[in-house]
């Protein structure tokens, strides 16, 4: 078994183009029915404002695939941590022995989730959206914001935070990283009204963006609501919506903003919504006009963690990097 530090997986996957390539494969892998991803396993601890997630899928015809247990604790910046952290094992597929440990404390689900925030944008923010707004300010919407240059032309970006000190410590470090102006805006509405896409991507518990926001031409990317009680856009977002997607139906059925839709009323089924995978492996359409308002709901899926941890392996060992073990 090969064992892989951060520092080892870092120097190896980043976010960027076969990234980006290697998360849309896993989409097209699952609208063509070559997945079984089980449902989520989650442990709350709420007594610290944290969860851990279990997640895992396997890929017909792959040699490996991937477990992995995340957590987010979301009060460890109090203590100087990140609010992020885990490791995945990979497994071989034909014997079911550990191929791999990745010691990527929450890194690689980082990346993958920006490569899903990348794809959502390529297929459904219209072809010349330049204004981006963030919704959150932390580790995500940093790696997101890294992943969307990559698929749109990003000229400006708003950001909003609850807490307005993060907001404007994003806006400074990003504006200097990537050479554009980033602005922290003290309103959720100003961000949202003002962009061409917007990226959720916090752990709200209560809904931060509301339907009289939207306006044509604009596309939303939910992220942060990846357990029942969590929600970014309030139901009537989704209801308002010209087109809605999600990355697995049957997973946002039960969690995530369709979830909550449902639950209000604002949506009456899911046959609305189309899967991500369905539209990068051309079985159904994305965005059909420029005035559409469109909404992706992302909750993540195993199959992101298994291709992001089977390519993370492969890289390891043509560099040389991870001890066997």
């Amino acid at each position: 078994m090969l064992v892989a530090t951060e520092q080892e997986i870092r120097a190896v996957t980043r976010v960027g183009p076969e990234t980006i390539l290697a998360v849309e494969d896993g989409f097209n892998l699952m609208a063509a029915g070559k997945v079984q991803t089980p449902p989520i396993m989650r442990i709350d601890v709420p007594e610290h404002n944290g969860e851990v997630d279990v997640k895992a899928a396997q890929v017909a015809g792959r040699e490996f695939f991937a477990i992995k247990i995340s957590s987010g604790f979301f009060d460890n910046d109090k203590l100087g941590l990140p609010s992020g952290s885990g490791l995945m094992v990979l497994l071989s597929a034909q014997t079911g022995q550990p191929a791999a440990l990745l010691l990527d404390n929450g890194y690689l689900t980082d990346v993958r989730t920006a490569a899903a925030g990348a794809i959502a944008a390529k297929y459904l923010a219209r072809a010349s959206a330049q204004i981006v707004g963030m919704i959150g300010s932390g580790t995500q919407a940093r790696f997101q914001l890294d992943a969307l240059r990559h698929v749109r032309p990003v000229r400006q970006v708003l950001v909003y935070s609850r807490n307005p000190e993060n907001a404007r410590r994003f806006a400074d470090e990003m504006s200097q990283r990537l050479g554009i102006p980033v602005t922290a805006r003290e309103r959720a509405a100003d961000v949202v009204r003002e962009s061409d896409l917007v990226v959720t991507s916090t752990p709200a518990t209560k809904p931060i963006v509301e339907a009289a926001w939207l306006h044509p031409g604009l596309h939303i990317t939910a992220l942060g609501a990846d357990a029942e009680y969590k929600q970014e856009l309030a139901a009537d977002v989704v209801r308002g919506a010209d087109r809605v997607f999600c990355d697995l139906v049957s997973q946002c059925r039960r969690l995530g903003e369709l979830h909550h839709a449902l639950e209000a009323g604002a949506l009456t089924s899911v046959d609305r919504a189309v899967e991500l995978g369905q539209v990068t492996s051309q079985q159904r359409l994305g965005r059909t006009r420029d005035d559409q308002v469109t909404v992706c709901d992302l909750t993540g899926t195993g199959v992101q963690d298994t291709m992001i941890a089977a390519y993370t392996y492969a890289a390891l060992v043509r560099a040389g990097l991870g001890t066997s073990s």
